[in-house]
């Protein structure tokens, strides 16, 4: 599994990838900067990567879970609720290929505005 670290200001956590073709593809595009934009306890900004909804692609994800949503060639992160979400479930605006998971507390990710830089990259060996 690849490792990745994700930055926006003084908020870094570390993720590690599947073995999907969509995150194989993500990890052969990094690295990736952007800006972050905010959807309820979501974070999602759009990558140089266009791949079609996987068949195991979901609406209904976890706290950490990282994902890709076709639609708009984006890159996710959940962690909390979404405006779609129902109950204590966290929902996307519609399927999303699980592409990895967050070490740790993804809710660091709540102190990431609309708007600041976020970068995706691959994390070497010795980092950490």
């Amino acid at each position: 599994m690849n490792k990745i670290k994700i930055t926006s200001g003084d908020i870094t956590a570390f993720a590690e990838l599947n073995d999907s073709p969509t995150a194989r593809a993500i990890w052969d595009a990094l690295p990736i900067a952007a800006r972050a934009n905010r959807w309820g306890d979501e974070i999602y900004f759009a990558i140089p990567v266009k791949r079609a909804p996987e068949s195991d692609a979901r609406e209904v994800v976890q706290v950490g879970e990282l994902g890709y949503w076709s639609p708009g060639h984006a890159f996710c992160i959940f962690f909390g609720p979404t405006p779609a979400s129902r109950g204590g479930e966290i929902r996307a605006a519609s399927a999303v290929n699980i592409i990895g998971q967050v070490d740790g507390d993804a809710r660091v990710f709540k102190r990431v505005k609309d708007g600041a830089e976020i970068k995706i990259e691959k994390m070497m060996q010795d980092e950490r």
